[in-house]
């Protein structure tokens, strides 16, 4: 009776996942379904049933991320991303729900060094719509190429601006759903809504994505910058819209 229950439960998972129609990115067992930057020399790897990183790949390129093989539109992506560990302290500024940093009194940027590690997630092959992942204060999944520039109206630097830090501690799991809808981006992350259609004025209608490479050894102290992306990532999925 047990093993009838297990079969029919496996049968209505695989139904039900199939009925969303989402499309796994990653098998965990290699990375097929994208494209190592060349010479890497083995520092993107799948693991464990995990993609992993240590932020030290030796592609001579200047783009040294993880690309899919595939370029999408509009899409909803599933993805699971953990910091394995932080690497050092890192200057901090105070991000103000406009999307601005904190000036103490003299007008001058305030900033507060804190542990971090830094990756993300690029999305329509380019480097500007990035949802960021990392330890600042106020949480993963901001826009940061949009956020900071300032040619973009203030309700669109706003609207980048992550609405709650959802972000669990460094060595956690956590999960981000991500919709791209012509310029519109939405962003939960660990069931909160952090990004909420917020626009991404002169986005790429179609392109990549790509999980970051940031950091890597300090060329003059031979150790890991203060924002190096050690992490891993797993249960990767997207349904095109």
């Amino acid at each position: 009776m047990r093993s009838l229950l297990l079969a029919c439960l496996t049968v209505w998972t695989t139904t039900f996942a199939a009925d969303e129609g989402f499309v796994s990115l990653f098998n965990g067992k290699d990375l097929s379904h994208w494209v190592i930057p060349e010479g890497d020399n083995g520092h993107w790897k799948a693991v464990d049933g995990v993609i992993d990183y240590d932020s030290l790949s030796e592609s001579p390129a200047k783009d040294k991320s993880l690309w899919t093989a595939k370029e999408y539109r509009d899409f909803t992506l599933k993805i699971d991303w953990r910091l394995k560990q932080t690497t050092g302290l890192y200057d901090m500024p105070v991000v103000l729900p406009d999307g601005t940093h904190k000036l103490d009194e003299s007008g001058k940027e305030i900033k507060i060094p804190t542990p971090n590690a830094d990756s993300g997630i690029y999305l329509r092959g380019q480097g500007k719509s990035q949802i960021n992942i990392w330890c600042w204060p106020i949480g993963s999944g901001e826009v940061y190429g949009y956020r900071m520039d300032k040619t973009m109206p203030p309700e669109v630097r706003a609207g980048v601006t992550p609405k709650v830090k959802a972000d669990k501690p460094v060595g956690e799991w956590n999960t981000f759903e991500i919709t791209m809808k012509g310029d519109r981006l939405t962003v939960v992350l660990n069931g909160q809504t952090v990004i909420e259609n917020a626009q991404l004025p002169g986005v790429a209608e179609k392109g990549k994505l790509g999980l970051q490479h940031h950091g890597g050894k300090n060329p003059k102290t031979g150790e890991l910058s203060a924002a190096s992306s050690l992490i891993q990532f797993r249960n990767i999925s997207i349904k095109e819209l």
